[in-house]
């Protein structure tokens, strides 16, 4: 039984008052969730945020990493320096990196073969544009996405890694894919996986949904027979919105 991950992506949100703040309000709003319950956060909120979930079930990643060690890259975190203050998970290749900061499906493959190098668990983001959709390439590019992501991984770093699929037309647009839809891509993904590392890895590793997750959407989209949580952007900004969607079955 895949466990669910309900991560929250801050983006270039919250200075650390305010995220020590978010972290008191939700400390008590998930204290009982059997889900696995992640706030990706700013770089400054890092050390701010490790220390405020201390001995708690809150668990913090961050929203990207450079795939080399050290060096001359102005500007850039190693994973080496995210796990040395605790980092345990970092998002890679969110569309927001790929579109303003010209990500491509190479440098997510090194990342994500770097944060697997220093014990980091990495978030792979995939997903479409409205025109692909629309133009039904939809399937094949993330599909291809997610090939490119994982090419020469081992078997048990493809397991656990986890796949975020963001449609790109559903971020931070309030619109969201159909629960159908959704779970329709996420078979897919899981279908290439199979095709790669066989069955039982697809059957292990664990795929979000992304894109205008809320409370009130939540539910739906969980329960669906493969999706395996979700990566929450705007609603992850309010504690008590959050909490809801972690809680969701009840």
């Amino acid at each position: 039984m895949r466990k669910k991950v309900i991560a929250g992506n801050w983006k270039m949100n919250m200075l650390p008052d305010a995220a020590i703040r978010f972290i008191d309000e939700l400390i008590p709003l998930v204290r009982n969730t059997e889900k696995e319950v992640v706030l990706c956060v700013p770089y400054t909120d890092l050390f701010y945020s490790l220390l405020a979930t201390q001995n708690t079930n809150i668990k913090i990643g961050a929203q990207n990493m450079h795939w080399e060690e050290n060096g001359a890259y102005t500007g850039e975190v190693s994973g080496r320096m995210l796990k040395s203050i605790g980092v345990e998970y970092v998002i890679i290749g969110h569309s927001e990196r790929r579109q303003y900061f010209a990500e491509t499906d190479e440098t997510v493959n090194k990342k994500i073969k770097s944060a697997f190098k220093y014990g980091l668990k990495p978030i792979v983001c995939v997903g479409e544009t409205l025109e692909q959709r629309e133009e039904g390439k939809a399937i094949e590019i993330v599909t291809n996405q997610t090939e490119k992501a994982l090419e020469g991984l081992t078997e048990n770093q493809a397991e656990n890694a986890i796949i975020a699929y963001e449609p790109i037309w559903a971020i931070g647009t309030g619109k969201t894919a159909t629960k159908e839809d959704a779970n329709e891509m996420i078979k897919a993904i899981r279908e290439k996986i199979s095709y790669l590392y066989g069955q039982m890895v697809a059957d292990r590793v664990i795929i979000q949904y992304g894109g205008s997750v809320k409370s009130s959407n939540a539910k739906e989209l969980f329960s669906m027979s493969d999706i395996d949580g979700g990566l929450v952007g705007g609603a992850s900004l309010d504690a008590t919105e959050f909490a809801k969607i972690v809680n969701y079955e009840n």
